[in-house]
């Protein structure tokens, strides 16, 4: 496979490619579904293929095939560099990229157990068993439940001389409960909405959530939230769980944080962003005991934005995204570090596949933890609202006004968790709500999510995220909006 990739490489004409790589991505994955007692999807899918980028005349050029026969691959440089070349015709300023060293390695995510190595009847029997469980909870209307493996194995060559292969192994897997009543639809997820978790690890994952011991649970809170009060409008303390505070992380600090997008280069489908560049290092984004990072490297956790290089052959990295809560860094790529002086890029460039260009992509943002346990946070809480499970989400286009609704909610009253609540939903402009924690909880607590559906580009690119977070309380927060009468 190596050999492809080098004889894409050796079609180049060096006299006029100031820069070129080549990607060649294997790809394997098996999705297996359920729904009420039945086999809703099982699919295998396989995809190999190269793709090619070059820097000519200061301007990017990009073409992929999956025909690796010698005058395809020739006919795929040659595509990539008449694009550049027109490209070059329209630009404003040459592309300049900030230095790279030569690097030659090998790496393997981690994994224990093979989940391409379970069968699918394996798979299938899990689901069920999860799924009857649901569906023995009088009122649940509906049961999902669901597997998702991922083996990407890639073999990254540039022009500078560096040999990259690597492969990374994602596991998935979740279950839904549904209940319809009246005019109204309740839901609980587990472990978390729109699919469960998904992270860099194999079949021990499922092991891990144990989705049959918390399916009957699953069920009882979707039938009871038809029962719950409504959650009240106004200001309170709220405190999120981990799982809906790592999609407010990937929302409002993640997005946001791209550099591309601050620069106008990914306007059209993702929006810009609210953080313009002389905010870098003056702004308050948040309270004094909020530090968030963008780590990739493995050290974090087995996160969906773990690797050991980007697709530019940029070793992972850890930055300070907000440190103590100032404003501190962004997302770069080697095209876009230079504007900000820097000197390397910081490693965040992925493709979701051989086809497409790579982009300025989240790798795993997280909240760092704090010094709370849970259980003294809610006691510490007079009048509040604890929040589990994204249920909706809505930002605008620069990452700053933005409205959440969860699955589930608990009154908090003098220190204790009473009624539970349905239709819960919270909404902020993003500076100030992170401006408003006051707690979160400690290492304990921290859970690094797994963000499985970021789309992002033009043709759309769909790439995992990973989002790292402990509980955390913030103040004065207004509270029962997206049903308040």
């Amino acid at each position: 496979m190596r050999r492809i990739a080098e004889q894409a490489l050796d079609h180049l004409d060096r006299r006029e490619v100031a820069y070129a790589d080549v990607r060649l991505v294997d790809t394997r994955e098996r999705n297996v579904t359920t729904k009420n007692g039945k086999m809703a999807h099982a699919s295998s899918e396989e995809s190999v293929g190269v793709g090619v980028r070059v820097l000519v005349n200061g301007s990017w050029g990009f073409a992929s095939t999956d025909n690796f026969a010698s005058e395809s691959l020739a006919a795929t440089v040659q595509r990539a560099i008449e694009i550049a070349r027109a490209s070059a015709a329209v630009k404003k300023a040459d592309t300049v990229l900030a230095p790279e060293s030569k690097i030659i390695d090998t790496w393997s995510s981690p994994y224990r157990r093979d989940p391409f190595a379970t069968s699918v009847e394996d798979n299938l029997d899990l689901l069920l068993k999860a799924d009857a469980e649901m569906r023995s909870v009088a009122g649940v209307t509906l049961a999902e439940a669901g597997l998702l493996f991922r083996r990407r194995h890639q073999i990254f060559l540039s022009t500078l001389g560096s040999v990259i292969e690597q492969t990374r192994v994602v596991t998935g897997a979740g279950i839904a409960a549904h209940s319809f009543a009246a005019n109204e639809i309740q839901k609980r997820s587990y472990p978390n909405s729109f699919g469960g978790q998904y992270q860099l690890k194999g079949y021990e994952l499922v092991e891990e959530l144990d989705l049959v011991g918390h399916a009957r649970r699953v069920g009882e809170e979707a039938v009871a939230l038809h029962k719950a009060e409504q959650c009240p409008h106004g200001k309170r303390a709220l405190i999120l769980d981990s799982s809906q505070l790592g999609l407010q992380i990937h929302e409002s600090i993640g997005h946001p944080i791209e550099l591309d997008r601050v620069l106008g280069m990914e306007a059209n489908y993702a929006g810009t962003s609210f953080l313009t560049l002389d905010k870098l290092r003056t702004l308050r984004y948040g309270a004094e005991l909020v530090n968030v990072v963008a780590d990739a490297r493995l050290e974090h956790g087995p996160g969906l934005g773990s690797f050991a290089y980007d697709d530019e052959g940029v070793p992972a990295q850890r930055t300070d995204i907000i440190k103590h809560g100032l404003f501190t860094g962004y997302l770069t790529s080697r095209e876009t570090a230079p504007v900000l002086g820097e000197t390397r890029s910081n490693g965040t460039m992925r493709a979701e596949g051989w086809n497409h260009i790579p982009l300025i992509r989240m790798t795993n943002v997280s909240l760092l933890p704090g010094a709370w346990k849970l259980a003294d946070l809610i006691a510490d809480t007079d009048d509040g609202i604890y929040m589990e499970t994204n249920r909706s989400w809505s930002i605008d286009d620069r990452r700053y006004h933005f409205q959440f609704g969860c699955e589930i909610g608990w009154e908090i009253r003098h220190g204790k968790k009473t009624r539970m609540l349905k239709n819960p939903s919270y909404s902020g402009i993003t500076t100030e709500f992170w401006g408003a924690c006051d707690a979160i909880c400690d290492a304990g607590h921290w859970t690094l999510w797994g963000t499985p559906n970021c789309g992002k580009g033009q043709p759309s690119q769909t790439m995992g995220t990973g989002h790292g977070a402990a509980p955390a309380r913030f103040r004065n927060v207004t509270v029962g909006i997206a049903y308040a009468s």
